[in-house]
């Protein structure tokens, strides 16, 4: 049994960065999205009150979930899998439709998307799968088991909703990669999630038409946002206008506060502040990288390693897209975009490298 000592030796260095990136991510969009609350609700503290509710929420799965035993956890991948599953099926048909995408179930007053819980979902049941299994890890054969099982979730998530489709499968190839001690199989992988993505996008006029809009944004009316965006990162010089006073954000970045809150930052806070909150997401990356490394088994290496993964990836995509780097997928920025259910979920996977940091520090004890 662990005791008080060994309960203190947690990671805090992590628990910091994820606390400041809270505070900071709650700061940004209460300047972001203050206009549209007044203009839609009546209330500058629309969105700002409904983030700090979810965030309080997330802190109390973070506490929860850091308290358990990670190895507890991971025995229930497989209903935790299921569940997913369940729920991203019934999105198809009973889910809440926003702005043209059905990405919500509706649970009274609240609802929620399935697509967060999924990634989640993906990390401990891919990370249990591949820490048991009896096969090796460089074998064609278990490569290819490893992301059929991922296929069942990547369809139904990327129906509605490609960009996290994306990320499920890039959680899945990283923990596949730091598992397996080769490094040619993964050109094959590579070029066969490429051409997934490709099917998946000529599936739906909609997606070919991003592309379109992509390589020439002012030929197209739904390339406004993104040269808004860009007028914002533009604008923004070195020092920015100044937190709050954000002209892109009255009414010309439309849903400022979602997808676009990057550029908004840029525009308010300029280089210097969009350097910054890159540096803390990138020393919140790093910390579970060393919590990766420093795991007691695989398990909690590869539990560690997919958050990382997700993380690493989401963040990168958001900024691409703001910038106009790779086309609008509706990827949100981590603990910032408003998204009360993204912010719990990724509290709960924080609560799980928090657990494995634990253990890390009872074993080193």
């Amino acid at each position: 049994m662990k005791t008080g000592t060994e309960r203190k030796r947690a990671d805090l260095s992590l628990l910091f960065l994820v606390l400041l990136l809270l505070v900071l991510g709650l700061v940004l969009l209460y300047s972001t999205s203050a206009y549209n609350g007044r203009v839609k609700f009546q209330d500058p503290a629309y969105y700002f009150k409904k983030q700090l509710f979810a965030t309080t929420l997330g802190l109390l799965a973070l506490y929860l979930v850091s308290q358990m035993d990670y190895h507890r956890i991971a025995r229930l991948a497989w209903p935790i899998y299921g569940c997913s599953l369940l729920l991203s099926t019934l999105v198809l048909f009973v889910g809440r439709e926003y702005n043209g995408s059905k990405r919500w179930l509706a649970l009274g007053p609240l609802s929620f998307q399935p697509a967060e819980f999924a990634k989640v979902a993906v990390v401990i049941f891919l990370a249990r799968q591949i820490s048991e299994s009896k096969k090796r890890p460089d074998s064609f054969r278990f490569m290819a088991r490893t992301m059929a099982m991922l296929l069942p979730i990547v369809g139904l998530v990327g129906t509605n909703n490609l960009s996290t489709a994306v990320i499920i499968l890039g959680i899945g190839v990283i923990l596949i990669f730091v598992s397996n001690p080769r490094y040619l199989p993964f050109v094959g992988i590579g070029a066969a999630g490429l051409a997934f993505v490709g099917i998946f996008l000529s599936l739906e006029s909609y997606r070919l038409e991003r592309l379109a809009i992509w390589r020439n944004p002012e030929a197209y009316e739904k390339g406004f946002q993104t040269i808004q965006g860009l007028y914002a990162i533009g604008s923004g010089g070195i020092f920015g206008r100044g937190l709050g006073s954000s002209l892109q954000k009255l009414g010309f970045v439309p849903e400022a506060q979602n997808d676009m809150i990057f550029s908004i930052i840029c525009e308010e806070t300029g280089l210097v502040g969009a350097s910054l909150v890159i540096l803390v997401f990138a020393l919140l990356i790093w910390r579970l990288m060393v919590n990766a490394v420093h795991a007691p088994d695989l398990l909690g290496e590869l539990i560690c390693t997919g958050i990382m993964g997700h993380l690493a990836i989401q963040v990168i995509l958001n900024i691409a897209v703001v910038t106009n780097t790779i086309p609008n997928t509706g990827i949100t920025l981590p603990f910032v975009s408003y998204g009360g259910t993204s912010v719990l979920f990724l509290m709960g996977e924080m609560g799980l490298a928090l657990s494995v940091s634990r253990s890390a520090a009872g074993k080193r004890k």
